[in-house]
C-alpha cells in the first residue's frame, strides 16, 4: 500500500497486542482503513480477535506487515531495536514507521539505519499501568497523557503529520522533542521512580504487612511493572539514570541530616519546599 498522510487511510501494524499496543488498537478503531495486529503469543492473537481489537492478526510479522502503510511498534525497548533491524525483510514496501519506545536515543539510532523507503518518527506515550497484557488494555489510556515525539533528520513532514493526526486520535497531546532531552527528563520522572518503588518496597519489614496503608501501595505501585520491560529501559538509559540516582541521594542526605541534628526547622522548609515542587510538576499539570 502506498504512504498517506490520512490516519483515516491509513493500514496501521501493531507490532505487540500488550498493553500499550492493545489500548492503542482499541483506540485507533474505526478512525483507520485498517487494523493489524502482531504478537508472538498465540492467546494474545485469539483474545484480540475475540475482543475485536483488530482485524486480522498473526504471530509472524512478514504475514501482515506488507499490508501496512503505519506500522506501529509496541514492544519493549530490546524488541523494537529487533525489530527495526528485520523490518527491511519483514516488509518489502514503504511505510510510516513510529515507535512506543520508553527511551528514545537507542531506538532513533536504529532508525537511522532503515532503508529510505521507511518514514520514521520515535514516539513514547507518557501513560500505562503497572499491569501489562491485553487483558488490561483500555481505549482510555492516552486520553489527556503527554505524547512525547522525536523527529529523525529524515522525517518527512507528512510522516510528521500522520504521528500528530495519531496522537489527536487517542486523545493525547504532541510534543516535539530531540531524544536525547527526553532520555534525559525521562530518567527522573519515570525511570527512577521505578527504581525507588522497588527499594521502597524492599526496605519495608515484611512483619510490617499488616500495617500496609494507601500511601505504601500508591508509592510501591511501579514496582510491579514487569521487570521485562523495564530493563531494556534501564539498560538504554542507564547514564541518565545514574545522574538521577545522584541527585535523589544528595536529597535523602539532606533529610537525613536534619533528622541526625534534630533540625526540624530545617525539616519543616525541606518538606514545604517538597510540597511546593510537587504542586507545580504534578497538580498544575492536572489544571492544564
Amino acid at each position: 500500500m502506498p504512504p498517506t498522510d490520512s490516519l483515516s487511510a491509513s493500514t496501521v501494524a501493531i507490532l505487540g497486542l500488550g498493553l500499550m499496543g492493545g489500548s492503542l488498537a482499541l483506540a485507533l478503531r474505526g478512525r483507520c482503513a485498517s487494523m493489524l495486529g502482531v504478537d508472538p503469543d498465540a492467546e494474545t492473537c485469539q483474545a484480540a480477535l475475540e475482543r475485536q481489537v483488530v482485524d486480522q492478526v498473526s504471530a509472524e510479522p512478514g504475514a501482515l506487515l506488507p499490508q501496512a502503510n503505519l506500522v506501529v511498534l509496541a514492544a519493549p525497548v530490546g524488541a523494537i531495536i529487533q525489530l527495526l533491524q528485520d523490518l527491511p525483510v519483514l516488509h518489502p514496501g514503504a511505510a510510516v514507521v513510529l515507535d512506543l519506545g520508553s527511551t528514545k536515543s537507542a531506538i532513533v539510532h536504529t532508525m537511522q539505519t532503515l532503508p529510505e523507503r521507511f518514514d520514521p518518527v520515535g514516539g513514547h506515550p507518557m501513560c500505562g499501568k503497572e499491569r501489562g497484557s491485553l487483558h488490561n488494555a483500555d481505549a482510555a489510556l492516552y486520553q489527556g497523557a503527554v505524547f512525547a515525539l522525536t523527529a529523525l533528520p529524515r522525517s518527512s513532514v507528512s510522516a510528521r503529520s500522520l504521528a500528530e493526526q495519531l496522537v489527536s486520535v487517542v486523545g493525547a497531546h504532541p510534543l516535539w522533542m530531540e531524544a536525547e532531552t527526553h532520555d534525559r527528563w525521562v530518567a527522573a520522572t519515570s525511570h527512577l521512580p521505578y527504581l525507588l518503588a522497588n527499594a521502597l518496597a524492599q526496605a519495608t519489614p515484611p512483619e510490617a504487612q499488616p500495617l500496609v496503608g494507601p500511601g505504601l501501595r500508591s508509592t510501591t505501585r511501579l514496582a510491579a511493572t514487569p521487570r521485562s520491560m523495564m530493563l531494556d529501559v534501564l539498560a538504554t538509559n542507564r547514564e541518565n539514570l545514574l545522574a538521577s540516582l545522584q541527585s535523589f541521594r544528595q536529597q535523602l542526605d539532606r533529610l537525613e541530616g536534619c533528622l541526625v541534628d534534630g533540625d526540624w526547622r530545617a525539616l519543616e522548609l525541606y518538606l514545604s519546599q517538597g510540597a511546593d515542587r510537587y504542586a507545580w510538576l504534578v497538580e498544575s499539570r492536572r489544571a492544564e
